[in-house]
Order: C-alpha cells, then sequence, then structure tokens
C-alpha cells in the first residue's frame, strides 16, 4: 500500500487545517495518462481510504472526503475553471493525487492519500493564501506514519 501526504487549495468553503481524503481525482494533469488509458476521473482504492478513514477516527480528527481536482499547473486555476470544476464536484485542487494513483494502479500497488486544506481558491475575486496550511505540516506527516504503521 502506497500512501500519499500533501497540501490543497480550497475551491469550496473549508477552513485552513481541515483534512480531507479524496476518493476521486479528476485527471487535468498529463502524468496520468502515462500510466492508465485516457478516463475523466481515476477512483481511488478503498483499502487505503478505510486505513487513513481508520488512523483518523482512531486520533479523533474530523475529516471529509471529496473528489480533488489534479492539475499541474497553478496557471490552470482561472475564475471560470474554478467555477466550472466546482460544478463537476470537485471540492480541493493539488498536483499529484491523479498521478501518483495512475502510476500505483499501473504498478498492482494500492494506493491513498489525505490531504490538509492550504490556500483557498474559494472566493475567485479574491485569492486567500492564508498560511498555506502550515498548522498541519507535522500532524499530517506523523498521521500519514500512522496509517502505514497500524495497516501493516
Amino acid at each position: 500500500m502506497k500512501i500519499a501526504v500533501g497540501s490543497c487549495g480550497v475551491l469550496a468553503d473549508l477552513p485552513e487545517d481541515a483534512f480531507i481524503v479524496p476518493v476521486k481525482a479528476l485527471r487535468a494533469e498529463g502524468t496520468s495518462y502515462h500510466y492508465l488509458p485516457a478516463s475523466r476521473y481515476i477512483e481511488l482504492d478503498q483499502e487505503p481510504i478505510a486505513a487513513i478513514e481508520s488512523s483518523f477516527n482512531k486520533h479523533d480528527l474530523p475529516f471529509v472526503t471529496c473528489t480533488t481536482w489534479t492539475t499541474d499547473g497553478f496557471f490552470r486555476e482561472t475564475k471560470d475553471m474554478v467555477r466550472y470544476r466546482l460544478e463537476e464536484g470537485c471540492s480541493v485542487v493539488e498536483m499529484e493525487c491523479a498521478a501518483l494513483a495512475a502510476c500505483c494502479r499501473k504498478r498492482g500497488a494500492k494506493f491513498g492519500q489525505f490531504l490538509f486544506t492550504a490556500d483557498s481558491l474559494a472566493n475567485v475575486h479574491e485569492y486567500d493564501a492564508r498560511s498555506f496550511g502550515t498548522g498541519s505540516h507535522e500532524k499530517a506527516l506523523l498521521l500519514g506514519l500512522d496509517v502505514l504503521r497500524d495497516y501493516n
């Protein structure tokens, strides 16, 4: 099982330093297409998702599941595209989930990821850098190690 931990920008009105567990990633980057046939989304594997959720529950940490938008260029996060992605059901944006999920699937490894919220694009008229989720960095790393320890 492979676990990734990372930060994400929020498209919806979510607080900073909240934990998010993606269950599906919109493939709007190029890397995933080198590993799997073209498709709009990639579903993340249930086993790692369950391990992540179990760890969060063990620590009484609130989290939400979501569909994430994986893009490999922050310049694509235009006002119109943010609105469109929200309409498609994406609540966060990041740069690696779909690519890592596709690579793992191609290699026969189970993959899951959890994210912590950082900057905000929820107000398309005023970008909010906030603190880039610095309050979650250490906690997220320790949680990732905890998930792997409990899983193995």
